[in-house]
């Protein structure tokens, strides 16, 4: 049986299948979540096999690479989430980050993922709450997969890394 939960933690050490990369358009390594995750799966080894990828990748659109030095994970998966400052109306795109992870998930026969909160950080915007906004598409877009998957069993856990940020995103994953 299929199922989600909010966990405080990060991805990057969450034990899964599959670990997701908050991804920027040209799969390079960055900041926040996607440095730590380049860190630890190792950068040389990781933008190799990024670089395989022709990018610029458009928004809502996961590619899948080997985790390399994440000892916890077997694969990363690389989700682009918008950017709210530059497209803040892009719910659906962050929705789609989400779900095209599960269905990388799936083809690649894996059945536990990791997610960040997905454009709550530096992508966030002008947005009033990004990582209610976060949590809300991670869960729509669950359950989406779930309705079109019936017979595909999956682990979810979305990781709050910060205390704060899992405060609030209990908030919306228990409303």
């Amino acid at each position: 049986m299929s199922k989600i939960q909010l966990v405080h933690d990060s991805c990057v050490t969450f034990k899964a299948d599959a670990v997701v990369n908050a991804a920027n358009r040209y799969l390079a390594a960055g900041g926040g979540i996607c440095g730590a995750i380049f860190c630890k799966a190792g950068r040389t080894e990781l933008q190799a096999a990024c670089d395989r990828y022709e990018t610029p990748l458009k928004d809502g659109e996961a590619v899948i690479t080997p985790a390399f030095g994440i000892k916890n994970a077997k694969h990363i998966i690389h989700a682009v989430g918008p950017d709210f400052s530059v497209t803040p109306d892009a719910f659906d795109k962050l929705f789609l980050a989400y779900f095209n992870s599960l269905v990388v998930l799936r083809e690649n026969g894996l059945h536990s993922i990791a997610f960040p909160l997905i454009s709550s950080g530096i992508f966030g915007g002008r947005l009033n709450n990004p990582v209610a906004v976060s949590v809300e598409q991670c869960v729509k877009a669950f359950n989406a997969f779930i309705a079109d998957n019936p017979g595909y069993d999956i682990d979810v856990a979305l990781c709050a890394y910060t205390y704060d940020s899992y405060i609030e995103a209990k908030k919306v994953f228990e409303g």
